[in-house]
């Protein structure tokens, strides 16, 4: 078995989330989820079919991102992977209904940082084993840190 890491290209101003499923229908239902959650979103989206025509199936409501997403899920090729690229929303607007789909089986990330997906083949097939998602920690938080994490919730509404 080989390990390989492939690194995602997020388009510039775009989030990720990457998770995998279990239907060919996954990319339709996210399609609605996606709309349902935030009707101003944009967004493109992209499923690794893993059986049959084992083909990289993809949607979205922006040309770009739709493309970006596929290329990458291509990357990836790993069976029942899905990956979106949104703008417009973050993932914290999407993934409690991305949850409640029931093709999902597991979110394995929600970020704008740069990421790697851990991709395990043998000879069946590939799949994801894991994610980098951004950077170490350089240290812990102080009280100046504290201050900084809260006004930045507050300034893009998350908190009171």
């Amino acid at each position: 078995m080989e390990i390989e890491s492939v690194r995602i290209t997020i388009p510039e101003g775009a989030n990720l989330i990457a998770g995998q499923s279990h239907f060919i229908k996954t990319v339709e239902d996210l399609y609605e989820v996606f709309k349902n959650a935030v009707p101003t979103i944009k967004f493109g989206i992209a499923f690794c079919e893993a059986s049959d025509q084992c083909l990289v199936r993809w949607d979205g409501n922006d040309p770009a991102l739709a493309k970006a997403a596929a290329e990458a899920a291509r990357d990836v090729g790993a069976g029942h992977f899905f990956l979106a690229f949104i703008r417009e929303a973050y993932p914290i607007n999407l993934l409690p209904a991305i949850r409640a789909c029931p093709e999902v089986c597991t979110i394995f990330c929600a970020t704008a940082n740069p990421v790697e997906m851990l991709v395990a083949e043998s000879a069946q097939g590939r799949g994801v084993v894991g994610v980098i998602d951004g950077a170490s920690p350089k240290g812990i938080e102080d009280e100046a840190g504290r201050a900084w994490r809260k006004g930045l919730l507050r300034k893009i509404g998350y908190k009171l």
